[in-house]
Parts: structure tokens; sequence; C-alpha cells
């Protein structure tokens, strides 16, 4: 699993065991790896996106502020009408050693993702660009995931089980 945060070494059930006994949400309902063999950990990185305007705005020009390590975290409201991350995004995370992507939507182009072994999870695959569909409203502000609330820089934890988010203040306890 990436990351060296002591949390890093536990599974995902483990630690969705240990935020339920303290009575905090984390579990992210409906959002599954690409593959059974995925696995991530690092700090989130927070994107929301909106119905596009018009003109449209952007849809992936925050990866230039991802840091090496960091899990892209993108709420796309549940959509699966069209999609918020395919293969460019892929190859640019991968080569920048971004620890993975969580996608409250779904994902395209997983064939690059597949074989680059990069750890994506979703609501699942359409091939539908988002691109003039929908566009980047918020970077680095609290976003829902999987009826999570996520915030930048919380801890997000994935394996073959699914993936959780542990809220920065909470950690110490639920480790």
């Amino acid at each position: 699993m990436t990351g060296r945060h002591p949390l890093a070494r536990f599974s995902a059930a483990t630690v969705s065991d240990a935020l339920d006994r303290l009575g905090l949400p984390g579990s992210m309902l409906g959002i599954a790896p690409l593959h059974d063999g995925a696995r991530l950990c690092g700090r989130a990185f927070t994107v929301r996106y909106v119905t596009a305007g018009s003109p449209p705005g952007t849809v992936g020009d925050y990866l230039d502020d991802v840091a090496p390590g960091e899990v892209v975290v993108l709420d796309n409201g549940g959509r699966t009408d069209c999609t918020v991350w395919g293969d460019i995004l892929t190859a640019m995370a991968a080569d920048r050693g971004v620890a993975g992507t969580v996608i409250d939507g779904v994902c395209r182009d997983v064939r690059r993702a597949l074989d680059a072994g990069y750890p994506i999870y979703s609501r699942g695959r359409f091939m539908r660009t988002g691109k003039d569909r929908v566009e980047v409203s918020d970077v680095g502000r609290p976003v829902s995931v999987g009826g999570v609330q996520v915030r930048a820089g919380d801890l997000v934890l994935g394996d073959a089980d699914g993936v959780l988010a542990v809220p920065r203040a909470a950690e110490e306890q639920v480790l």
C-alpha cells in the first residue's frame, strides 16, 4: 500500500471497524476499485464538479497542484452519465507519483490505469466525456463522496474492499 501513515498497514475493513466503534463516518458507499489488487493511502486533494455553464469551464487543470503521494478525491455528484477522469489524467497522475484517484462518479479509459497499476475507485466505468457537461467549481474545499464528507488533507485509504476517509482530527483515535 502506498503511503507511510501508520494506518496504511491496516485493511480498509479494519479501519472501517475502528471508525464505526468511534461513531465516525468514513466508509464511502458504492465506491469500488477498478481491480481487486488496488490499494492506496494518502492525503486528500479535493475537487468538486458542477454542471457546466455557458461557456463551460475546465475539467482537469487542477492536477498541477496535486503533490506526490496525495489522493485526488473528485465529487461529481455521483453522476454516471459522464466522466471526470480518463487516460490523460491517469498518465499525468501516475508520472507525478499521485497515490490514486477516488471519484463519486465514473471513470473511462480504464485500460491505461490497469496497465499502469494506478489505483482508481469510482462508481463504475462509462466512456462519455465530461467535457462541456461538467466543470470544476471548487478545489481544496470539502466534498462529498459515497455519502462521506472529505476535507482536503484527510487520510484516504483503500483496498479491494473499498475506500474510506479518516478525518485528520480523528487519526490518533482511529489508530
